[in-house]
Order: C-alpha cells, then sequence, then structure tokens
C-alpha cells in the first residue's frame, strides 16, 4: 500500500502527514470559475462528469494533494430522492421543503436514486484512470442529519432551528427522513466505491447543534449503521468521519462508529485531540480555514504546530473546515511546503 493517504487511515505514524483540503476543487481557483462558466452554473457542473472530474483534477494538477476528493454535493441525495433543488447566485442552495407527512410521501425510494446519480458514479468512473497512481480518491456523502436540515428548512440556517423544530414537535416524520436518508446514503456510498473510490468520507457539518442524547441518536447512530453496512459490502474500504464542532463527543466516535479516522474542526486544539481523539487512531485537521486567507508567519507557526502535535499517531493534514472564496492560491502552497518541510526536518 503506497497511497499516503491510505497508510494514515490504516494506521500508519508517518514522518511527512498525507495532505489534501476540504473544498480544494473550488472557487478560490481561477482554473476552476472558468470551467464552472463553461458549465454554466453549479448543478450543471456537478453532473457534468467530464466537467467535475475536470474541476476534481484541477488542485492536484496544481498543487500535488495527496488525494483528490470527488467534486459533487451533499444536496444531490435529496434531488435523487425527488426533492426540487436549485442554487440562488450568492446565496446557496434551496430545496422544496419537507414539513409534512404528504410532503415525505413524495420521496422516492433508496433503490430509485441511481438513475439520477449515475453522472457522480461516471465522474468517479473517470477520476479512477485520469489521477496520479500516488493519489488517492475520496468519496463522499453528507450525513443524514446535515442533510436533513437543508431538506426540512428549504436552505442553509443559521441553528437548523426548523429540523430541531420538527425534531421536537413531530418525531415519527422527522425519524422517517432520516431513516430514508440513512438507507440513500448506503446505496450512494457503495455505488461509489463500486466505481473506484478508496475510501468515503461522511460530512456531519451541523452535527454540533445536537445536544446530548440527541448527538448520539442522529449523528452517532446513523453513522454507525452507514459505516456498518459499508464495511460489510467493502470490507477494505477505510471511512472519515467528520461530525463538525462535536467537542466533547469527538472522544469515543471513531470505536463507537467503526469510523477508520476522524476529521477535527479547529474549534478543538490539536493538543486536546491529541490526547482524546488520536488515542483510538488516525486523526484529520484542523488549521483554520482563514490562514488560507491570511497567509504569512502566522500561516507558518500554526502549520508546523498542528504537525508537530499530531507526529505521534496516524495523521491527516487538512483544514477544520472547507477553504473559502477568498483564499489566496499562494497560501495554500505555503501550507504545503511547511507541512512537508517541517515534518521532513
Amino acid at each position: 500500500m503506497t497511497k499516503k493517504l491510505l497508510r494514515a487511515l490504516a494506521g500508519e505514524t508517518q514522518a511527512v502527514p498525507p495532505i489534501w483540503m476540504m473544498r480544494q476543487a473550488g472557487r478560490y481557483l481561477p482554473e476552476y470559475r472558468a470551467t464552472r462558466a463553461e458549465a454554466g452554473d453549479f448543478l450543471s457542473l456537478c453532473y457534468n462528469s467530464d466537467l467535475a472530474a475536470e474541476v476534481t483534477l484541477q488542485p492536484i494538477r496544481r498543487y500535488g494533494f495527496d488525494a483528490a476528493i470527488l467534486f459533487a454535493d451533499i444536496l444531490l441525495i435529496p434531488e435523487a430522492l425527488g426533492a426540487d433543488l436549485w442554487f440562488v447566485t450568492g446565496e446557496g442552495p434551496r430545496l422544496s421543503t419537507i414539513t409534512e407527512q404528504a410532503d415525505f410521501d413524495k420521496l422516492k425510494g433508496k433503490d430509485d436514486i441511481h438513475d439520477h446519480l449515475a453522472p457522480i458514479y461516471e465522474t468517479v468512473r473517470i477520476l479512477t484512470r485520469e489521477l496520479p497512481s500516488e493519489t488517492a480518491l475520496i468519496g463522499f456523502a453528507g450525513a443524514p442529519w446535515t442533510v436533513a436540515t437543508y431538506m426540512i428548512a428549504g436552505r442553509g440556517t443559521p441553528d437548523q432551528g426548523p429540523a430541531h423544530a420538527l425534531k421536537d414537535g413531530n418525531r415519527p416524520l422527522f425519524e422517517a427522513l432520516l431513516e430514508r436518508l440513512t438507507e440513500a446514503t448506503i446505496e450512494y456510498l457503495s455505488m461509489q466505491v463500486q466505481a473506484g473510490a478508496e475510501t468515503v468520507k461522511l460530512f456531519d457539518s451541523w452535527a454540533g447543534s445536537l445536544k446530548g442524547a440527541d448527538f448520539d441518536k442522529y449523528a452517532l447512530e446513523p453513522a454507525k449503521r452507514i459505516i456498518a453496512e459499508l464495511k460489510a459490502r467493502h470490507p477494505d474500504t477505510p471511512i472519515i468521519g467528520f461530525p463538525r464542532e462535536a467537542g466533547e463527543k469527538y472522544v469515543g466516535f471513531a470505536k463507537a462508529t467503526g469510523a477508520d479516522c476522524v476529521a477535527l474542526d479547529n474549534s478543538v486544539s490539536p493538543e486536546w485531540a491529541a490526547e482524546h481523539v488520536q488515542v483510538d487512531g488516525c486523526v484529520q485537521g484542523n488549521l483554520a480555514s482563514s490562514h488560507m486567507v491570511t497567509g504569512g508567519q502566522a500561516l507558518i507557526d500554526e502549520t508546523r504546530h498542528i504537525v508537530e502535535t499530531f507526529s505521534k499517531g496516524p495523521h491527516i493534514f487538512n483544514l477544520g473546515h472547507g477553504i473559502t472564496p477568498d483564499a489566496d492560491p499562494e497560501n495554500v502552497a505555503l501550507m504545503i511546503e511547511t507541512v512537508r518541510s517541517h515534518a521532513a526536518d
């Protein structure tokens, strides 16, 4: 096994950790903006297999990251299930809402999503042919809770209030939606692996708004189910979990869910995470994405600090959240140079 990312996911401690970035194919790169303009709009780019593969490859060509992550969107599953999905320029996604039983009853079943998602699987197949031999390919999906928050509210919200209101006011409907999303996510990720993804990541971007028993029931349990089923079908495929802003709930998450790696946001310190999370296996993270905007010595110092703190166990260097459109591409190059030169010293 020569790919650095897969070695880290297998539990190997490496002198130079593998590097990739969440949203590494994105608007901060001029070549991405040109390809997106060619596609016409964001969803057209997601569903154009050739162009989606092209933007996935762009940061690999520019930077030589150790992994590429499939270019897609977590809201393609709701659309495949029958929800209306569109993007408002400058504001983000909009969906038809699930607020009552009649809305849910219109959704398709887990086995009816694949025709709609076929272009995504084709993107994966193209990437398996086009990526450099040393570059791992990551597939992904949104976790059920996070995807449900968008489906219930019809858009992103600052506090996931509509989803919490449905959870508290109509628990059977809320749980039926999470069940449908859990089943669909298993099928979607399994097809990505069949098409060539070497690992998959489950993004629970809003996990942090679930507290106490709700976190265990609606973030941890779905992740455990998804991972168990994927492991049963694809036992050699490692899985990365990202319960963003889970705080103390990061502790034991890998053991509880079966995840091979836990991705960390930057609200927890590397020291705390090394002591409480990395003891169970590989961790990924967790440089603040703001450093990709501001750069300078602070970027260098914090990058070195993270590499050093996680150097005693398996680690994948990444940001604590996705890179932002206002990032400077030169700062990405500086980060990579810092990781590789510092770790090799």
